[in-house]
C-alpha cells in the first residue's frame, strides 16, 4: 500500500526529485527557460468544435452578423506552482467553445533595471510582490482583449529580465482566460473578471514543484531555489496571494484533479455564453446603403470574352468609385483662379483616404482607385478558409502606418455572405479605423452579405453596383455575374482554400 501511495504521488514526491542531479553549489549553467510563454506559435489546440487561438483571425461575426459583445474572462489566482496552468488547461478542453485565449500574468514582468538585474542573479530580487508586474500594461491589454480587440502582449525574457524587441500579437475571442499568481491583487483588474477562481493547493506540493521545476527547466541550484523560496515567494504567498481567496467565485482545492470545481465552472460559462448569444434580428438593414444600379448585361452573360468582361469591369469600378467618393465629407475652401479672382470651392475635411482590397480578387479595384485618388495609399488583406473548421481566417495582413486617422475605401469585388467583409472590417476596428470612416465597395452584392455587414456594423457605409437576392447550395450568387476572379483573371475554379466572395464558400 505504501508503494502505491508513493507511486501516485508520482513526479511531485521529494524523493523522485531528489534522484535528479540537484546541484548544492551554485550552477553555471545558463537557465533553460528563456522567454515567457507569449512566443509566436500556431494554434495550441484545434479539433472540429473548438480552436485556442495564438495566430489568424477568428470569425466573431456568423451570416447574422451576431457578434458577442464582450468576451467572457476567467480569472484564475493562486500560489506559484498551484497548477494553474493545468486548471486552465482542463476548463479550455471541457469548455468546447470556438475560440478561447489564455493570457499569463508571467508576461507581464516590469523591465528590471541594471541593480535589479544583478539582484536577480543572486536570488535577491522578489518576482512574487506587486510591485515586480506592470499593471497598467496589464489592465490596458486585458480591456482591449475583453471588448474583442487584438492586442500586443510583450515576450520576456527570463534570462535577462528584459522584454523582447518583438511583442505577440493576440486577437480576441469568445472566452479569455487569465491567469496568475496576484491576478486578484489589482482592483482595476478584477473589474475586468467575470470570474474568478481561486487554485487552492497544498504548500508542500507547490514547493516540491517548484523545486523540480525551477531546477530541471530553469537551470537553477536547489539552495538558491529553497533560498528564494523562504525569502519571497512564501511571504508573498501569505501577504498578497492568499487573502485574495475572499474574492474568489469558486476555490478549487487540489487543482486540476477537482473534476466537481471544473464542471461547475464549465457549466457557468455556458450559461453566460447562451445569455450574450441570445439575440433577435432586426427587420430592416441599418447600415447605410447605396445601390447605384448600373451593373451592365455583358458582366452576367456567361458568353462575354474575357477582354469585353475586363472593360466593363473597369468601367463599374471607376464609377463604383466616383460615387463613393461623393459620399465623403467636404471642407469650404477658397482659391485664386488664373484670371485672378477668387473661387468658393470643397475639399476633404479628412486627413487622407487609404484603399483596402480584399484579395485576390478586390485588387481589381485599386487601379480605377488611384485613378481617381491620386497618391492614395493601399493596404491589403488575405482572408482564407481553414480547411479543418471550413470558417474564414486572416493570412495576410498589410495596412499603412497611421491609418486609425483615414478614411478607408474597403474593396471586394463581390459579397456574397459577408464572412470576409465582416472579418475585414474586424481587422480595421483592430487598427483603431473609426467604423463611420469605413466605407465597403462591392460591384455586386447579396441581399445576405448585406444584412451581416449592417447588422454587425451599422455605421460602415455600404456602396454597390447592384444587389442580388439569393446565394446557392455553393454560395454563388443568383442571379450573379459568376466567379469574378476567375473570369478577370482568366483563371480555372480556385481551390477551396481560397477567400470566396467572389462566389465560392462564403
Amino acid at each position: 500500500m505504501a508503494a502505491e501511495k508513493n507511486s501516485a504521488f508520482g513526479e511531485d514526491s521529494l524523493d523522485g526529485l531528489m534522484r535528479q542531479r540537484c546541484p548544492l553549489t551554485p550552477s553555471l549553467s545558463p537557465r533553460k527557460r528563456t522567454t515567457s510563454q507569449s512566443k509566436t506559435e500556431p494554434p495550441l489546440l484545434r479539433t472540429n468544435k473548438r480552436t485556442i487561438y495564438t495566430a489568424g483571425r477568428p470569425p466573431w461575426y456568423n451570416v447574422t452578423g451576431t457578434t458577442f459583445k464582450e468576451a467572457f474572462v476567467i480569472g484564475l489566482c493562486g500560489g506559484s506552482a498551484s497548477g494553474k496552468t493545468t486548471v486552465a488547461n482542463k476548463i479550455i478542453e471541457a469548455l468546447d467553445v470556438p475560440w478561447v485565449v489564455l493570457l499569463s500574468m508571467d508576461s507581464f514582468y516590469k523591465v528590471l533595471s541594471k541593480e535589479e538585474q544583478e539582484l536577480a542573479a543572486r536570488n535577491e530580487y522578489n518576482f512574487d510582490h506587486p510591485d515586480a508586474f506592470d499593471f497598467e500594461l496589464l489592465v490596458t491589454v486585458l480591456r482591449k482583449l475583453k471588448k474583442g480587440k487584438s492586442i500586443k502582449v510583450p515576450v520576456y525574457d527570463f534570462t535577462s529580465h528584459n522584454r523582447r524587441k518583438e511583442w505577440k500579437t493576440v486577437y480576441g475571442a469568445n472566452v479569455v482566460i487569465f491567469e496568475g499568481i496576484l491576478a486578484f491583487a489589482n482592483k482595476e483588474l478584477l473589474k475586468l473578471l467575470d470570474m474568478k477562481v481561486f487554485v487552492d493547493t497544498d504548500s508542500d506540493i507547490r514547493l516540491i514543484r517548484r523545486l523540480k521545476r525551477d531546477i530541471t527547466n530553469r537551470g537553477r541550484d536547489i539552495a538558491g531555489v529553497i533560498k528564494q523560496y523562504n525569502k519571497f515567494v512564501k511571504p508573498a504567498f501569505e501577504q498578497y496571494i492568499e487573502p485574495t481567496v475572499q474574492v474568489a467565485d469558486i476555490v478549487v482545492p487540489r487543482g486540476g484533479e477537482n473534476f466537481v470545481a471544473l464542471d461547475l465552472i464549465v457549466q457557468h460559462v455556458h450559461s453566460q455564453l447562451e445569455k450574450v448569444l441570445s439575440y433577435t434580428l432586426p427587420k430592416h438593414t441599418p447600415s447605410p446603403l447605396c445601390i447605384i444600379d448600373c451593373v451592365p448585361c455583358a458582366l452576367r452573360n456567361k458568353e462575354t470574352s474575357r477582354d469585353e468582361f475586363i472593360f466593363y469591369s473597369k468601367r463599374l469600378m471607376r464609377l463604383l468609385i466616383e460615387h463613393a467618393l461623393s459620399f465623403l465629407p467636404l471642407k469650404p475652401v477658397s482659391v485664386e483662379t488664373p484670371q485672378g479672382t477668387v473661387y468658393e470651392g470643397k475639399r476633404l475635411s479628412g486627413k487622407r483616404i487609404t484603399g483596402v482590397s480584399i484579395l485576390r480578387a478586390g485588387e481589381t479595384m485599386e487601379q480605377a482607385l488611384m485613378a481617381v485618388c491620386k497618391d492614395i495609399r493601399l493596404g491589403k488583406i488575405l482572408i482564407q478558409t481553414n480547411h479543418d473548421t471550413g470558417e474564414p481566417e486572416l493570412h495576410y495582413l498589410r495596412l499603412p502606418k497611421d491609418i486609425s486617422e483615414d478614411y478607408v475605401i474597403l474593396m471586394d469585388s463581390t459579397v456574397s455572405t459577408g464572412a470576409a467583409a465582416l472579418m475585414a472590417v474586424r481587422v480595421l476596428l483592430d487598427h483603431d479605423v473609426q467604423e463611420d470612416k469605413i466605407f465597403l465597395l462591392s460591384l455586386l452584392m447579396a441581399e445576405m452579405g448585406v444584412h451581416s455587414v449592417a447588422y454587425a456594423f451599422p455605421k460602415v457605409r455600404i456602396i454597390t453596383t447592384a444587389v442580388d437576392k439569393n446565394v446557392n447550395d455553393e454560395f454563388h450568387i443568383i442571379p450573379g455575374i459568376g466567379n469574378f476572379g476567375d473570369r478577370y483573371f482568366g483563371t480555372d475554379a480556385p481551390s477551396d482554400c481560397y477567400e470566396s466572395d467572389e462566389g465560392m464558400d462564403y
